[in-house]
C-alpha cells in the first residue's frame, strides 16, 4: 500500500507545478486559465441544481462536472462564494462521509450545518445519512448543457 506523501513532498510538488506554469507561453497559460474558469462555471451550475433537502459530495460534483479526481478543486471553487456574495447553495455540498468539511473555519461549518438542518437534513453526530439525502440527478439532467 502506498504511503501518503509527506508535507515536504507535497510542497515540492506544488513548486514543480508552479515551474510548469512558468514554462508555458502566454497562449498556453490563457488556455489553462480558461479551463479553470470553465471548471468553476460547471461546479457553480451543478451546485445550483441540488434541491433543498438534498446534498451532494465534493466528489459527485467533480465527477458530474467531468473531472472525477477534482473533489478538492470543487471545495476550492466553493470556498470563496460566501465572501464574494455569490448566490449559490454551497452548503449542500459535503464530504464523502456525509459530514461538513470546515476545520479551517468553524463559524462557516456551523452556518453550513444550520442551513442544512433548516432544509430538513438530519445529522447523527457529525454526519448525515447519504443514502437518505444524497442528490441523484435525473438521467435527463445530462441532456441539458450548462449555459
Amino acid at each position: 500500500m502506498d504511503t501518503p506523501p509527506t508535507h515536504s513532498q507535497r510542497v515540492q510538488r506544488r513548486w514543480e507545478r508552479l515551474e510548469e506554469l512558468s514554462d508555458l507561453t502566454d497562449s498556453e497559460l490563457q488556455e489553462r486559465l480558461e479551463q479553470i474558469d470553465r471548471f468553476t462555471d460547471r461546479v457553480y451550475w451543478l451546485v445550483r441544481q441540488i434541491p433543498a433537502g438534498r446534498v451532494a459530495t465534493y466528489g459527485q460534483i467533480a465527477t458530474y462536472g467531468g473531472s472525477p479526481r477534482a473533489a478538492r478543486a470543487v471545495g476550492h471553487a466553493l470556498k470563496g462564494t460566501l465572501d464574494e456574495g455569490i448566490t449559490l447553495p454551497w452548503h449542500r455540498v459535503i464530504n464523502a462521509k456525509g459530514g461538513i468539511s470546515g476545520r479551517d473555519d468553524p463559524s462557516r461549518a456551523r452556518l453550513q450545518r444550520d442551513r442544512l438542518e433548516s432544509e430538513g437534513i438530519v445529522f447523527s453526530g457529525q454526519t448525515c445519512d447519504l443514502d437518505a439525502y444524497r442528490w441523484e440527478p435525473d438521467p435527463l439532467f445530462w441532456e441539458v448543457e450548462p449555459t
